[in-house]
């Protein structure tokens, strides 16, 4: 049996330093993995309740309900002025099996691969959360890193743009937006834009899809927009993804994952609709987020990291000048764990991620040890 050669999961290599933190009388503060510790909204788990009773096969694509509910949902949430939903059609929607899958097989579902003796190339931040690197790979396709001064290399079929990014929380605007968009679209690639975090901006800071007009100038050719309820709704453990934008595109990846039986549970699929219809929820996660982002930021800080970027999103990507695995050490003997930059790219070697998706208690825990 010859299974795809990858690389070894990241998180596997933190066994050691995990082990330590545990070891810390007052228990670990985990703040190594982004996955929600917050309740399900109500409305939600209703929804899901509801359902239960669903013997049926349900549509790959979606109900109706739930991909007008998406639309809309982006328009509320990110119009700014102007609706990112303008040109958008419901039938541009599908629901996805949390973002990740989607995420790592999404060179597969458009065919990329080897040509000719040829690679096609799949280009993705210089620092970014490495299942990019790892669809690549399980298309036969080349990975590539690209600095966001860099230009795309020849042979790009497909472009992942990540904003607010994970690991940086750092924000590419409209001007970034479009100039990449319109650099792909002169090489014939598709972008497909990585915006599992757009929800969850910073106080103050303002965040653009690439569905937003000022971005696409009227046209979503060659646009996908990749999106994530496990973040803004809590809904990590309902795998809750969706994937919009260019008709012709969703309508051939959605021909695919019906042979493929790449199918959201019904219930799952009710329990989005109510998630995208209600914006109460999404505004108390966002202002949870931003109250442990004030705590544990300044004790970073304070402890002699510097935080860069880190504007949105889910965590703060600090430095100490040093070796990433040194900082993830000296923060694990504190009962601390975070994850080393070297995750996501060589560029991240002397920085860590720290995720703030740990109870309110604990990153308060994480502050007064950070202060001994």
């Amino acid at each position: 049996m010859r299974f795809p050669a990858l690389p070894d999961f990241p998180w596997d290599s933190l066994a050691g330093a995990a082990a330590v933190a545990r070891g810390h009388p007052d228990g670990v503060v985990d703040l190594s993995v982004g996955t929600p510790v917050d309740p399900v909204p109500t409305a939600v788990g209703e929804a899901l309740r509801a359902a239960w009773d669903s013997p049926g096969y349900p549509q790959t694509w979606g109900t109706p309900a739930l991909r007008e509910a998406a639309v809309e949902a982006l328009g509320r949430r990110h119009g700014a002025g102007r609706s990112p939903a303008e040109g958008l059609d419901p039938d541009a929607v599908l629901p996805t099996v949390g973002s990740k899958e989607l995420v790592a097989w999404l060179p597969t579902l458009l065919g990329l691969g080897g040509r000719d003796g040829n690679r096609d190339v799949v280009a993705f931040p210089e620092l970014a959360y490495p299942t990019y690197e790892v669809g690549a790979q399980l298309a036969g396709a080349q990975p590539a890193r690209v600095g966001d001064d860099e230009p795309l290399p020849a042979g790009t079929r497909l472009v992942w743009l990540n904003s607010p990014s994970n690991p940086t929380g750092r924000l590419l605007d409209a001007a970034a937006l479009t100039a990449r968009v319109a650099e792909a679209r002169a090489l014939g690639a598709v972008v497909a834009a990585d915006e599992c975090y757009l929800a969850l901006p910073g106080p103050g800071v303002r965040t653009t899809s690439v569905l937003d007009p000022v971005v696409h100038d009227g046209s979503v050719e060659g646009l996908l927009a990749v999106h994530s309820l496990s973040k803004t709704s809590n809904l990590a453990g309902y795998r809750a993804g969706l994937v919009l934008g260019d008709p012709m595109l969703v309508a051939g990846l959605l021909q695919v994952r019906k042979h493929a039986g790449m199918i959201v549970p019904r219930p799952v699929q009710e329990a989005m609709t109510a998630a995208l219809r209600d914006d109460t929820h999404v505004a108390e996660t966002r202002a949870r987020y931003d109250g442990r982002r004030r705590v544990l930021r300044p004790a970073l800080e304070a402890a002699g990291l510097r935080v860069e970027h880190s504007e949105a999103g889910l965590y703060l990507w600090a430095t100490a000048d040093e070796p990433c695995r040194a900082t993830v050490d000296r923060l694990a003997a504190r009962g601390i764990l975070v994850a080393p930059g070297e995750f996501y790219g060589p560029a991240g070697g002397s920085h860590v991620r720290v995720a703030l998706t740990a109870s309110d208690e604990r990153i308060a825990a994480a502050a007064r040890r950070l202060a001994e």
